[in-house]
């Protein structure tokens, strides 16, 4: 079984109670990947939901056939795979061990189930959930701002016509 200690480590479970960890614990699984493994590909049913112990982890977005973006880089302590605490959603990016990777996972059919059990554990994890997001959303807009405002066919729109 997982430990408490090791469940305390992820930022996002630091919100639960020591009670609610060790209900918690009841359905995470401990999983190990080499570098280079592919934990889930983006369009994959998301039936996972991921907590990086240790290693590295990239997010990463094909734009096109020769043309992959890497998103973000997912430090031990943090999650991955939200779109698992969705009913009926698909991965909306890969993931790739950038190291060999330990990583406690849960199903989501598990989840759902306990979050029924223990309706406060559900909302706890969503509420962090949504704080995830919301910081994510953030990142990607000022990304896509920077890439607007530096882009050469747009500075024409950023100058003013007096100059």
């Amino acid at each position: 079984m997982i430990s408490r200690a090791d469940l305390k480590q992820i930022v996002m479970l630091t919100y639960l109670s020591d009670d609610m960890l060790d209900t918690f614990a009841g359905i995470i699984d401990l999983l190990q990947f080499d570098r280079d493994e592919v934990i889930f590909r983006e369009g994959d049913p998301s039936e996972r939901f991921y907590m990086l112990k240790s290693g590295q982890v990239l997010l990463e977005q094909r734009i096109s056939d020769h043309v992959t973006a890497c998103l973000a880089a997912i430090k031990p302590g943090y999650s991955f795979g939200w779109s698992a605490m969705m009913e009926n959603e698909r991965y909306t990016v890969s993931a790739l061990c950038n190291a060999p990777s330990e990583v406690f996972s849960f199903t989501s059919v598990k989840a759902h189930r306990l979050f029924r059990q223990y309706p406060e554990i559900g909302m706890r994890l969503h509420k962090r959930l949504l704080v995830i997001i919301k910081k994510r959303l953030e990142i990607r807009t000022e990304q896509f701002r920077q890439a607007i405002t530096h882009h050469p066919d747009m500075q024409v729109l950023f100058t003013s016509p007096s100059e």
